[in-house]
């Protein structure tokens, strides 16, 4: 098979390292991808966003599947371009990329269809939205409807900083257009999870659950970002509460979405609050996370491009039960630029990436990178995702920051507590 990857980061080489390991793999292209993904497919210089280039170079290369790794080519409608020139294309039709588009459209079909979430009122008036604030018992969290590459949401800690956020967002200042219209939630107390499936607009196939790492820094303080790690599986999950996930949430979504007419099909990845032993959906991406994938693709046991087909061609009932994942832990180290998630240097110099990938059971995933001059050099605010099995939690964490250690990059830095919710929960245990 011939396949074409899109994206640029961390869970596209992730993406890419999988499928080139698949024996039915015979090309595969990655646009735009980035120097590490380079070493496992020929990458080539569209974004994309440019649905028209990627449709062109789809049809030019005789492409069998198209992967779809970031979700803004899938609201764009990269899906519904490919599939009307007759091409495979694992990931939703821009209609069902909504769930992750709109954060209003997500919420309003949670109501319809009773999946549990916090409760939520969409504005786009900031007097409607101050009076709702103000009616409020307790602490409330403002989020941009659009995407904003994973930082279009704010945990307020007292009144005013949801009138100042919300304030901030209608006026266009924070997220441009993303922040037109806005939620404003309920806060919920618990521990985030988060769990991913797979649907083909009928079928669901589980997957298995992460845990992200949202905030800056050490002891999760500071602004969240994009994701700074992350681990798989979730310390939390028991077969019990994915069992809740899956009758309560992910299975209500697939069939909400089909009954709306915009059946779902790629990979859905829902963010979930757990309160008291529930779960509570906070958001859905349409999408692998990143940095999950990079934890996921390391416990993956199959071929990723058979079971990303399958999803693709509407036959995932053919193979239910045939996925299987590594008793081990993955554990993945965000390394990222000084100055992230605000303002940062590009162009700095990375060295010794190769003795960190020496080490046992470790792969360094590029995200924002590039080679100049021969150099390896950053392009982004994430740049590397150093990720490592271990037999358990403190294993996988020892390794990563490991191959961390061997990596020189002066401009850079890293949470040196990642997996700390899993390591405490073992002490307490």
């Amino acid at each position: 098979m011939k396949v074409l990857l899109v994206g640029s980061g961390g869970r596209e080489h992730a993406l890419a390292w999988a499928l080139a390991a698949s024996e039915n793999c015979e090309a595969l292209y990655c646009a735009p991808g980035n120097a590490g993904i380079e070493s496992c497919a020929e990458c080539v210089d569209i974004k994309g966003e440019d649905v028209q280039a990627v449709v062109q170079f789809a049809k030019d290369k005789d492409i069998d599947l198209v992967v779809v790794g970031p979700e803004a080519p899938l609201v764009a409608g990269l899906a519904d371009a490919l599939i009307e020139a007759g091409i495979d294309v694992f990931g939703p039709k821009a209609d069902a990329a909504r769930l992750e588009g709109s954060k209003g459209f997500m919420k309003d079909l949670c109501a319809k269809y009773a999946i549990p979430t916090a409760a939520y009122g969409r504005f786009s008036d900031f007097e409607q939205a101050k009076a709702f604030i103000e009616k409020q018992p307790g602490n409330v969290v403002v989020k941009a409807d659009g995407l904003a590459a994973g930082k279009g949401v704010i945990i307020c800690q007292n009144k005013q900083e949801a009138i100042d956020a919300a304030e901030e967002m209608l006026s266009g200042e924070a997220f441009g257009d993303a922040g037109s219209e806005i939620v404003i939630e309920e806060f919920m107390d618990g521990e985030e999870l988060s769990y991913f499936a797979l649907a083909d607009g009928k079928t669901i196939l589980p997957l298995t659950s992460a845990q992200d790492h949202k905030r800056v820094f050490d002891g999760d303080e500071g602004p969240n970002t994009g994701g700074m790690g992350a681990y798989s599986p979730a310390h939390l999950i028991t077969a019990e509460l994915e069992e809740k996930i899956i009758h309560k949430i992910i299975r209500p979504t697939i069939e909400a979405m089909a009954a709306e007419g915009c059946p779902f099909t790629g990979v859905l990845y829902a963010g979930l609050m757990i309160v008291n032993g529930e779960p509570k959906l906070i958001e859905y991406n349409v999408r692998f996370g990143d940095p999950e994938c990079q934890p996921m693709m390391m416990r993956l046991q199959g071929d990723l491009l058979e079971i990303l087909q399958a999803g693709a061609q509407g036959r995932l009932n053919e193979i239910l039960g045939t996925v299987t994942w590594s008793d081990k832990t993955a554990l993945c180290v965000v390394m990222a630029a000084k100055g992230y998630p605000g303002s940062y240097p590009k162009g700095t110099p990375i060295s010794n990436i190769e003795d960190a990938n020496e080490v046992k059971d470790l792969t360094v995933f590029h995200a924002g990178t590039a080679l100049k001059d021969g150099q390896l050099v950053s392009t982004g605010g994430r740049v590397l995702g150093v990720t490592a099995l271990g037999d358990t939690i403190a294993d996988a964490q020892r390794r990563a920051y490991m191959g961390v250690d061997k990596i020189e990059w002066p401009d850079g830095f890293c949470r040196r507590d990642i997996g700390w919710r899993a390591l405490a929960a073992e002490k307490a245990a």
